[in-house]
């Protein structure tokens, strides 16, 4: 599991984006409000991504498929499982930040109904985020 999120850390700061989020501990992934998902073949993890319930919404964070697995339909597996939870829990509203340069995250995101938004919680505007969000 944390190997997809140093992954993810990486593929994010070989972007040049702006500060990258703080190391993803095992003990964060473990709150209450948060939920973690991976797809796996014969147990190895090819993808993440994780819900924080932040009581208005669910931000979707670490959105991540290995390099190696792209297109084959991962990331839109796990944006419709992570979804499917927030609705399971009662949500009625997601939102993500994605970088500017994640043209097949932008791409997914849009085909799967996510509208740009002005920034939300502790995010503020920069020239290399993209917010977006979803009524579900």
């Amino acid at each position: 599991m944390l190997p997809l999120i140093e992954q993810l850390h990486g593929y994010l700061s070989d972007l040049d984006r702006h500060p990258v989020s703080p190391a993803v501990t095992v003990e964060s992934l473990q709150r209450p409000h948060v939920t973690f998902m991976t797809a796996r073949v014969d147990g190895i993890p090819l993808a993440c991504g994780a819900g924080l319930d932040l009581g208005e919404y669910v931000e979707l964070k670490y959105m991540y498929v290995l390099p190696a697995c792209r297109g084959m339909g991962l990331g839109k597996q796990m944006l419709e499982a992570l979804e499917a939870q927030v609705r399971k829990a009662g949500g009625t509203l997601v939102r993500l930040e994605t970088g500017t340069a994640q043209l097949e995250s932008i791409e997914l995101y849009e085909r799967s109904g996510y509208r740009r938004c002005p920034p939300f919680g502790d995010h503020h505007a920069h020239p290399g985020s993209i917010f977006m969000e979803k009524p579900l």
